[in-house]
C-alpha cells in the first residue's frame, strides 16, 4: 500500500492565470507518482469559507435567501462569507452573522471543516455553531449583497432538508450533520 507522501504530485511549475479579488486560477504542471506529467492541472485560489447555523434564544434557526447568478435561482441557505485576511475563522463567522442578520452573542463552537472541493479548490470552509443568539443590530450588506434573512423553527428546516431545499452543498452538509446529532 502506497503512503500519503508516495501519493503527492510533484509541482514542476506553476502559471496564474487571473488574479482578482474573487478569483484566482492557476495552472500548474505537475509530475504524478507514475512519471506521467500533467501540464495542465488547473486550481483555484480562495480564502477559507465559514457559515453559521445560528439558533436564536427561542430555538429557532436562522435562514437567508439570496439569489445565485451562476444557476439563476434564489437559494436558501445558512449566513455564510469570507474569511478576510487577519481574522480568525470565528471571527469571520460572528462578523457575518452580525453584517448579514443583525444577530450576535451566544456561544459558538467550530461544528465542522470542509473542503469545498480538494481537486480543483485550496481552501476550507469551517461551519460554526452558534446557540442563543440575539437580534442585537440592523443589517449592515456589502456593496453587492442582496438577501433577506427569516426564522424557522427546527422541524421545518429539516423537512426543508429533507425536501431538498438546501442546494449549497457545504450548507446541506452541516444541517444534516446538526439533525443527525440530534442538536
Amino acid at each position: 500500500m502506497n503512503t500519503d507522501e508516495d501519493m503527492k504530485y510533484k509541482l514542476l511549475s506553476s502559471e496564474y492565470i487571473i488574479r482578482t479579488p474573487w478569483l484566482t486560477a492557476r495552472r500548474d504542471k505537475v509530475q504524478l507518482p507514475n512519471g506521467k506529467i500533467n501540464d495542465a492541472y488547473y486550481c483555484l485560489e480562495y480564502p477559507d469559507w465559514i457559515n453559521v447555523i445560528a439558533e436564536t434564544t427561542d430555538g429557532q434557526l436562522i435562514l437567508e435567501k439570496q439569489y445565485r447568478h451562476a444557476l439563476g435561482i434564489v437559494s436558501t441557505e445558512i449566513c455564510g462569507g469570507v474569511v478576510e485576511q487577519g481574522e480568525t475563522p470565528l471571527h469571520a463567522a460572528q462578523r457575518e452573522l452580525r453584517e448579514e442578520t443583525g444577530f450576535g452573542g451566544g456561544e459558538w463552537r467550530e461544528f465542522m471543516v470542509l473542503s469545498p472541493n480538494p481537486s480543483t479548490s485550496n481552501n476550507y470552509c469551517h461551519t460554526f455553531l452558534a446557540k442563543g443568539v440575539t437580534k442585537v443590530s440592523g443589517q449592515s450588506l456589502d456593496e453587492f449583497e442582496n438577501l433577506s434573512y427569516f426564522l424557522k423553527p427546527k422541524s421545518e428546516v429539516l423537512q426543508m432538508l429533507k425536501q431538498g431545499q438546501f442546494v449549497q452543498a457545504l450548507m446541506a452538509a452541516p444541517l444534516w450533520k446538526y439533525f443527525y446529532e440530534g442538536l
